[in-house]
């Protein structure tokens, strides 16, 4: 209830009134969409549609876009996958443009952060991406609309992995080779040791 010192001359008694009117609160007027609307009343009239939209978006999955539903509980080699499905700069391998985490997350509200950041790292850290990165002159976005310049510590860097990535792969198959012999010389040994026990075993 509102104390006498709140009441507004708009919402004070008629004296000149019945004693019916005078006891009878005055009932608050409809609201209705004809009435004209405070500035407030017209933001949150403006806000509506923006969130029954939202609550839309929420409750039923299949009117997102093909991202969010394609990017819930995904590996991240899968996410990859479908990212080279959706977007140019990952299908065709171009260097991306920096921030294109924040465009992904825009552009699939849904996506699970720690998964979108495996799947950057397992894209950016393909042989594909630094040889296009070694040679790269400009950085893409999505859709593949060239942006930004790639500088030249940037081109090093990449040429700098490639090497790593290359001399790793020589150390990796080097090593096979030698475990490869080395399994090939016991077998040998073990051929000969066998022949021998089966000579003595003979005689």
């Amino acid at each position: 209830m509102k104390s006498m010192n709140n009441i507004t001359p708009a919402e004070s008694v008629d004296t000149n009134a019945t004693p019916e009117a005078q006891q009878a609160p005055a009932a608050p007027a409809p609201a209705t969409e004809a009435a004209p609307a405070s500035a407030p009343d017209q933001e949150s009239a403006a806000a509506a549609p923006q969130a029954e939209s939202a609550e839309q978006n929420v409750t039923a999955p299949a009117a997102q876009p093909a991202g969010k539903a394609a990017g819930a509980g995904l590996s991240p080699r899968a996410l990859l996958k479908q990212l080279q499905q959706d977007f140019p700069a990952f299908r065709d391998c171009l260097p991306l443009s920096i921030g294109i985490d924040k465009q992904l997350l825009a552009r699939m509200p849904g996506l699970d952060r720690k998964v979108m950041r495996a799947a950057l790292g397992i894209h950016t850290g393909s042989m594909r991406y630094l040889r296009a990165m070694e040679k790269a002159k400009l950085r893409y976005d999505l859709d593949g609309t060239a942006g930004a310049e790639v500088p030249d510590t940037h081109r090093a860097h990449a040429k700098e992995q490639l090497q790593q990535r290359f001399k790793k792969e020589a150390e990796r198959k080097k090593a096979e080779r030698d475990a490869a012999a080395a399994d090939e010389a016991n077998r040998l040994r073990q051929e000969k040791l066998q022949a021998l026990a089966s000579k003595f075993s003979k005689n």
